[in-house]
């Protein structure tokens, strides 16, 4: 997309002064007289000399601190109306050992995606009962794991896949406690891909009746549930979308969901316990965006589920909720060193000619696809040292072989920028790393921990043989 600047747009960390950068970034990061930007306390150069680039660095009282901020928020709103809750870490956002095991540690459950999300939780000694498992198309392994771990709940996303997890279950001598997804048509979030509620995609099933205009998937998914004495029916599971910026559509979604449920009752006599509704609590990208900050959506949740659940005479299940971006993505930035800087002239029928400063860094769309993908927006600063140049229309691209291999679309950066000076992407904790690849066999960079003025590798970073070890010729 061709744009001219945005007009007093916030173009750089402040600088000196005892408070944190603020939005977009962690409350750990600030930048030095000399213009150097620490993170708790370490300086970017000692990171970059110690563990290279491009490196996610992830700020670990940060991180703690918004988990502890979720939890105490909903806990105090849903105690209020009388209702218990449970928060959920969603692992997709970024899961490894030590970022599992602190999540664990104030006071989070974790809910893992795939088999190999559900071997990472586990490693980092998350109890089963306190481990969800989604998916999809789980495969009879991953069930298998997750019925041998005990784990506390697994979603079922299909009447077929119900079947299977029941047989499963009967194999092993156990009864499978399970959730059902459904879908209440309620759409929020950014991006289409990332808003999971409507009906033409692959998740959940829908609670509007079929084309006979008869029973809904969702209410004969939890009907087949009922039945089978190898399955024990927790609740229901409702996930609307990603990078949601008001509580309506948390509200919305929870009437359906706990009409279904009092549909259910009045079917079966079957009132079921817990109620989910997902996460996606949205951040900021952007200097000047604001974050959907957890108490004010707790406490407007809190009150809309007691309003409902009024309405329809039924006493409140207990919830839970799923925040993973929320809490690891302004956690998170991506450190870089800059390459070949190449101003290019643009035309524009809206904006007419200017320059835009082409600024290559050592990574890309391998460690953070999400811009090529879903045209993300990310904010970039100058963050090895102070300048003094004019501000200059920018764009930060990676070393891939793709012209959409974009890491930031626009974003004002000094125009002295040159090769070797050290770049960062603000709120990338979320969805980076577990989401990176090798395209053009790049190896993925480390994750690095950061505390109280010192580091720590989490993953580290692969090798060129390690790559080399998977191919066998």
């Amino acid at each position: 997309m061709s744009a001219a600047p945005e007009a007093g747009r916030p173009t750089a960390l402040p600088v000196g002064g005892p408070g944190a950068a603020g939005a977009p970034w962690s409350s750990g990061v600030r930048r030095r007289a000399d213009g150097e930007v620490e993170v708790a306390g370490v300086p970017v150069s000692g990171l970059a000399t110690e563990h290279g680039t491009p490196a996610y660095v992830l700020d670990e009282a940060d991180f703690r601190a918004r988990a502890r901020a979720y939890r105490s928020a909903f806990e105090a709103a849903f105690a209020a109306v009388g209702a218990g809750v449970d928060v959920y870490y969603a692992g997709k956002a970024l899961l490894t050992v030590a970022v599992a095991r602190w999540a664990t540690q104030e006071g989070l459950r974790v809910d893992t995606a795939s088999g190999g999300e559900l071997a990472v939780a586990l490693r980092a000694d998350v109890p089963g009962a306190a481990i969800g498992l989604h998916g999809n198309n789980k495969s009879d392994a991953e069930v298998l794991a997750a019925l041998d771990a005990g784990v506390g709940r697994i979603i079922v996303d299909s009447l077929v896949e119900i079947e299977r997890v029941a047989g499963l279950a009967a194999s092993r001598g156990v009864v499978a406690p399970v959730m059902v997804r459904v879908t209440t048509g309620v759409h929020a979030g950014g991006h289409e891909y990332i808003s999971t509620a409507h009906e033409d995609q692959k998740f959940g099933l829908s609670v509007n009746p079929g084309p006979d205009g008869g029973t809904s998937p969702a209410l004969a998914a939890l009907d087949a549930v009922v039945a089978r004495p190898e399955l024990e029916l927790l609740g229901i599971h409702s996930h609307i979308g990603s990078q949601i910026l008001e509580p309506s559509g948390f509200e919305a979604a929870a009437r359906v969901v706990l009409q279904l449920r009092a549909d259910l009752s009045a079917r079966t006599g079957v009132l079921v316990a817990e109620v989910d509704l997902g996460g996606g609590y949205g951040i900021a990208y952007l200097p000047g965006e604001e974050a959907l900050e957890p108490a004010p959506v707790a406490v407007s949740v809190a009150q809309a589920v007691a309003a409902i659940s009024r309405e329809l005479g039924t006493p409140l299940p207990r919830f839970s909720i799923e925040p993973g971006r929320a809490i690891v993505g302004p956690a998170g930035l991506t450190l870089y060193t800059v390459g070949t800087v190449k101003p290019v002239t643009v035309s524009d029928d809206a904006a007419g000619t200017f320059t835009r400063l082409y600024v290559s860094v050592d990574g890309g769309m391998s460690d953070n696809i999400r811009p090529a993908l879903y045209g993300a927006d990310y904010h970039a600063e100058l963050v090895g040292r102070t300048s003094d140049a004019v501000p200059v229309l920018a764009r930060v691209v990676g070393k891939h072989c793709e012209s959409g291999d974009v890491v930031v679309h626009q974003v004002m950066l000094p125009g002295d920028v040159r090769a070797g000076d050290l770049l960062a992407v603000a709120a990338t904790g979320a969805y980076g790393r577990s989401m990176a690849s090798n395209y053009n066999a790049l190896a993925r960079p480390p994750v690095v921990a950061v505390a109280d003025g010192t580091s720590r590798v989490l993953v580290r970073r692969e090798t060129v043989e390690d790559l080399l070890a998977l191919d066998q010729g």
